[in-house]
């Protein structure tokens, strides 16, 4: 079940106790690691058995890979051994590194007579020749293997004139194995690998002939596994037609969209690579089918929108024929929603067709939305690329207190584009989140206003040594219109809370209305945070928020949140504990977010 990560309520100064026994836990906590942590690096350590002399990174090399002794080497017998396991360890170890003609000694240092190791690697052996070879169907004289050949040997990773490492020269091998078995030749293998390393010269001649054995095209597809669908689900995903040459990256693509499929709980496609059957290789598709339907919980709460419980309800195979019908009831203490999605099956492009309903209500900055919401969208998923193209019906009863009291309703086409590439979804540390929306609606059809709705948004992410991450967020907004009147909240715009300007209450900066904050045609915030992360899964921050919005870009109103917080790699996301203070009034305010799955 998908969990909101984050969920806020916001108080003022003058908070109540109770408030602050989650983050003096924290603090306790984090307090606690930190000092077992110093007395840790502050603990007198015993002195070293031996002392090492040698260059860097060979110094690195021996520290990680050679033992030292167990015991202080008290007696010449107890040297003298040492000094021969050095002697045969090291030597060995080296040679791994291209280092063949080493000079390792073992002395005494005064005053304490500490042996000292001393290494000198001496010269590094270097690649004098290089032979690289092929048989098989690849070795034909044609243009297009010729050139594939040529390809190939230009990636060789361990050229001549580089020094010779046991590491590099596997790898380079099995680099050069899998670029040959990536198309055409999934049987392909090393028929001879050799290197003949002349310590004298300080050469290494090397030698290498690949058996790309016959190219293989595809054959018909095999699909086992299947009980409650029908084979067409899985047949018109297929990338390839029987005939196509083989490539890897295609089964990797077609197993990865299988895996996706709510319908499946797991997924193995595999190519037979039996030679006698190149020309048409059968490919074997083994599912294990997914439970149909399931009846999800959960509960949390956050600090935007106060305590939560929900109800989820999924079918995936809706009419049995493999519609995935998604309902949730979710109440929370300033929101109350329930909404329920039917999803089309992905095809081959990875689109598809979502048709969905919403009712919710709720209560925010003194102002009551009810709001009735019927769409349908076609949405793709290319790569790191999602988007989506959508027309919503929706009607809005809008009753801020204190202002005008109004029934909305628009027809709003709207396009939304989303493009993510991160090292983590869920816990990123590097990379980048963009998002584009743009909206709108007509008087001419079915709205009550002429608007239309731009909306970007980006998130960065940059690692800082090994325990540090800066994150950058900046979002703007603009509302095209002759008035926010008749317009549903959803095209407008507010600010304040988690994910926004830290510091002041959720939805708090916007148009005055009466008593109550309703949203503008103009958005502006943007977010400078550093964490630095103390163990593998806590960490502290310290941000400064920015940012208002209003109904003009002359009465934007910038105002400044600050403060730090904790946070912790839960096993359903990140969690946030902040504590921020609000330029504008200088009040302090906690923002805190958590959620479970049952």
């Amino acid at each position: 079940m998908s969990i909101v990560p984050y969920f806020t309520r916001s108080r003022t100064a003058g908070i109540p106790i109770s408030v602050f026994i989650p983050v003096l836990l924290c603090l306790a906590l984090t307090l606690t690691i930190g000092k077992a942590e110093a007395q840790l690096f502050w603990k007198k350590k015993p002195p070293p058995s031996i002392t090492i002399k040698a260059p860097e990174p060979v110094k690195s090399l021996l520290e990680t890979h050679f033992q030292p002794p167990m015991a202080p080497l008290t007696d010449e017998i107890a040297r003298a051994a040492f000094a021969r396991r050095a002697q045969r360890e090291i030597s060995e170890l080296l040679a791994t590194e291209g280092y063949f003609k080493p000079t390792i000694k073992v002395r005494s240092v005064p005053p304490h007579n500490v042996p000292s190791l001393e290494v000198n690697p001496g010269p590094r052996t270097l690649v004098a020749e290089l032979h690289i070879e092929f048989t098989g169907d690849l070795a034909i004289k044609e243009p297009g293997r010729l050139a594939r050949v040529e390809k190939l040997r230009g990636a060789w990773s361990l050229a001549v004139g580089q020094p010779f490492r046991s590491l590099a020269w596997q790898e380079a091998k099995a680099i050069l194995l899998s670029s040959v078995t990536s198309e055409e030749y999934p049987a392909a293998t090393i028929e001879e690998s050799r290197a003949e390393v002349d310590a004298d010269s300080l050469q290494a001649r090397l030698w290498v002939t690949v058996n790309s054995g016959p190219a293989f095209r595809y054959g018909s597809v095999i699909i086992k596994g299947l009980s409650r669908y029908d084979e067409s689900l899985i047949r018109d995903l297929v990338p390839f037609k029987p005939g196509n040459p083989y490539k890897r990256d295609e089964l990797l693509t077609f197993q990865t969209k299988l895996q996706k499929m709510p319908q499946f709980s797991s997924v193995v496609v595999h190519m037979e690579t039996d030679l006698a059957a190149s020309q048409a290789a059968p490919v074997e598709v083994v599912l294990s089918e997914a439970q149909t339907q399931r009846i999800s919980l959960g509960a949390g709460y956050s600090s935007n929108t106060g305590a939560r419980g929900e109800i989820n309800y999924t079918n995936n195979n809706l009419l049995d024929h493999a519609l995935r019908l998604n309902s949730v009831l979710r109440v929370e203490q300033k929101r109350q929603t329930l909404a329920s999605t039917l999803d089309s099956v992905p095809n081959e492009a990875g689109r598809w067709f979502s048709l969905g309903a919403t009712a919710e209500r709720n209560f925010i900055q003194q102002l009551e939305t009810i709001r009735g919401k019927v769409g349908l969208s076609r949405n793709q998923i290319f790569g790191n690329t999602e988007t989506r193209l959508a027309i919503n019906w929706q009607r809005e009863d809008r009753n801020p207190e204190g202002g005008l009291h109004q029934v909305n309703q628009t027809l709003a086409l709207d396009g939304y584009l989303r493009y993510r590439s991160v090292d983590n979804p869920l816990f990123p540390r590097d990379g980048g989140v963009t998002e584009l929306r743009v909206g709108g609606g007509s008087k001419q059809v079915l709205s009550d206003q002429d608007f239309v709705r731009t909306y970007a948004r980006h998130q960065f992410w940059y690692p800082v040594g090994d325990r540090h991450v800066l994150f950058l967020r900046g979002e703007l907004g603009y509302t095209f219109a002759p008035s926010r009147f008749g317009i549903p909240q959803e095209y407008l715009f507010r600010a304040g809370g988690i994910q926004s300007v830290r510091g002041y209450p959720f939805q708090s900066l916007g148009v005055q209305e009466g008593s109550a904050v309703v949203g503008g045609r103009v958005l502006a915030t943007a977010t400078i945070e550093y964490n630095h992360w103390l163990t593998q899964n806590w960490g502290a921050a310290i941000f400064t928020d920015v940012g208002d919005a209003a109904d003009s870009w002359q009465r934007l109103d910038p105002v400044v949140g600050y403060g730090g917080g904790i946070r912790w790699r839960s096993p359903v996301g990140p969690l946030a504990l902040d504590l921020a203070r609000g330029h504008r009034d200088g009040k302090l305010r906690m923002h805190f977010s958590i959620a479970v799955a049952f």
